[in-house]
This record gives C-alpha cells, structure tokens and sequence, in this order.
C-alpha cells in the first residue's frame, strides 16, 4: 500500500519531483493510462513534495533571519507580508517542537526550539 510516510522516507526531493513529473507526463497524454497504485503514488509523491519544499523554505527562511534579512524582505522575498512570513515561521518552529515532543528525536528539541525561537524575534 502507498502512503505518503512511505514515499516520504524512501525520496529526496529531487527524486520525487522527477518521479512525479514522469507520472504527470504520463497521465497527462493517457497513454499508457496510470493504474491505480500509479496515480495513488503520484497523489503521495505530490504531499511529499509539498512537505520537503515547505521544510526547506523555513530552512531558507531560517537561513536569511541568520544572515541579518529583515521580516519585510523576507516578506517581500516570498511574495507575502512580513507578518504572514514571521507567523508561517512561528507555525514551523511549534511544529518542530511538537514533532520532538511527540517522536523524541526528529524536530526540535528544547534548545533547538529556544534558538529558533531568539532568531524568530531578532
């Protein structure tokens, strides 16, 4: 059975967007015509490129507020207000944190969290 941890954990980025792309392709012409467990994979590989692409946009976010960039540019970076971009970034910090809470080992554990969080407010 596919499910979006599976493919999640089995593809970087890179390999799943190629692998959705070709699985696009195909079923954009119809021919050969996707089965089933074709398009559930495409379905899955399409979350997880969502999933790793938001990652590592907080990344960059992450990245640019350590370099000095102000919440207006990276605001204006991401085509959004400083606001929305500061709040998507607070979102991601307490998702880090509950995933830790929750798994004990991926996330941010509470000295990740509070270093996010200090950067958050710089």
């Amino acid at each position: 059975m596919i499910t979006v941890e599976s493919v999640e954990q089995d593809s970087t980025l890179q390999t799943a967007v190629t692998r959705y792309n070709d699985l696009r392709m195909r079923d954009a012409l119809g021919s050969p015509a996707l089965d089933s467990e074709q398009a559930l994979e495409m379905l899955a590989l399409g979350e997880v490129i969502i999933r790793k692409a938001g990652y590592g946009r907080q990344l960059s976010v992450r990245s640019a507020r350590s370099a000095g960039a102000s919440w207006a540019q990276i605001g204006a970076a991401l085509g959004i207000s400083k606001q929305s971009a500061w709040e998507a970034h607070a979102r991601w910090i307490s998702d880090q944190a509950e995933q830790h809470r929750r798994t004990g080992l991926e996330g941010f554990d509470a000295a990740d969290e509070a270093a996010a969080r200090a950067l958050l407010e710089e």
